[in-house]
């Protein structure tokens, strides 16, 4: 979370191309951004511009974003002291982020070695330990994260949720032969990946027309809604009944709300908060991935052996990288995305492993103190770095905002 945000406004490159009295963000034309400025005193904003053009030209990044709001860029006149400490910090953090790309380029690799191997031997029974669920869950959650950062045009996360959807594909793709899943449901999911890669290729690159890039984004944010209670319910089948109500009825929900928001029948508010929820459903589907491996580690505890520890470890070591810059820029949807996943996906899978003995005592205890110290070192970091007494205020912040 799969998973650096909003670049919320650029600034001129030279200080003598604006006006000290009243700094303005000129180079946005999105109405959200109009008779927007700071009111700072000229000293004050003296200093904050320098740090703010140098910031931008190392990071091209800006203030911690509205927590709540995290797909609504926000302006916020805060000012902050750039010491030298927060700059490396900020340095640093986004470093983190964009080594995540290494181990999410592993990621899954370890899993579909071994599902080519067990194809090979014979055995596709071992697949069914990977929960094709869940798997399209991760999937339309990084598709979904992947218009977020597209639109963001975050470059490092960008590739980081390509190479999720590439890689989950591949291993749906061999639950597929393995006949793992359903064919029908596989050519499907087939066909939203390839457009899903091609529309979000087009918008990065400025080919795509802002219609049709509309039409996409109200297209995941119906899709997400409709697949989310639809994926939690059907996980439990048999335990629950089978049916496609649930998705039924958050379609015909989310389908009321985009089209509504589009014909202006909503307050701004609401509307922002239909323009928010492709982002945070993305995250909840995200989420729900290690909700499922859970439940088919309890039902079928025999095929455990056919998750891969090294995978797991992959997921736990790129998310907890993401958790200091989603924590440092006040993003609650990428941060709570990434610790839940490192957490309860990484960990947690490891914790079932080790169990029943998959993996050693030594592998667990070294891979479970590495995460707790690396989540101590981000909180205390952040704390130092912003001059608090508490990591609860760096949390609060996240949460409510600054």
């Amino acid at each position: 979370m799969t998973t650096p945000l909003l670049l919320a406004a650029k600034l001129p490159q030279h200080p003598s191309q604006s006006s000290l009295h009243s700094l303005k963000f000129q180079s946005l034309n999105h109405h959200k951004f109009k008779n927007v400025s700071f009111c700072l005193g000229q000293k004050q904003m003296v200093g904050a511009y320098r740090r703010s053009v140098l910031s931008l030209q190392s990071r091209k990044r800006l203030e911690p974003i509205c927590a709540l709001e995290s797909d609504i860029p926000k302006v916020e006149a805060v000012e902050l002291e750039k010491n030298e400490k927060f700059e490396q910090w900020d340095s640093w953090t986004a470093k983190f982020a964009g080594a995540s790309n290494l181990p999410f380029l592993l990621l899954q690799l370890p899993q579909i070695i071994l599902n080519a191997r067990n194809l090979m031997a014979g055995n596709p029974s071992a697949l069914l330990a990977i929960p094709w669920l869940g798997m399209l869950t991760g999937l339309l959650g990084n598709m979904s994260l992947l218009s977020y950062f597209v639109k963001k045009r975050e470059t490092e996360v960008v590739v980081v949720q390509t190479l999720g959807v590439v890689s989950i594909y591949a291993v749906i793709t061999q639950l597929a032969i393995a006949e793992a899943m359903p064919f029908p449901y596989f050519v499907v999911i087939s066909a939203v990946v390839a457009s899903c890669l091609l529309v979000n290729f087009m918008k990065y690159f400025n080919f795509l027309n802002d219609g049709v890039w509309r039409l996409w984004e109200d297209f995941i944010t119906i899709g997400g809604l409709s697949a989310l209670p639809q994926v939690m319910w059907s996980t439990f089948i048999p335990y629950v009944p089978n049916t496609i109500l649930p998705g039924s009825v958050a379609f015909v929900l989310a389908a009321v709300a985009v089209v509504m928001a589009r014909l202006g029948k909503l307050s701004e508010k609401a509307t922002e908060f239909v323009g928010s929820i492709s982002g945070w459903t993305a995250t909840l589907l995200f989420m729900w991935m290690p909700v499922a491996q859970t439940w088919t580690n309890f039902l079928n505890p025999e095929n455990i052996k056919g998750l891969s520890a090294v995978s797991m470890l992959l997921a736990m070591i790129g998310n907890g990288l993401m958790i200091p810059r989603a924590l440092f820029i006040r993003d609650l949807m990428w941060f709570t995305g990434s610790t839940w996943a490192s957490i309860f996906y990484g960990w947690g899978n490891l914790i079932c492993l080790y169990c029943f003995n998959s993996i050693s005592r030594e592998f667990f205890l070294a891979a479970t103190l590495g995460l707790f110290s690396w989540i101590g070192f981000a909180l205390w970091s952040d704390t130092r770095v912003y001059g608090y007494k508490s990591p609860l205020r760096s949390l609060k912040e996240l949460v409510f905002g600054p």
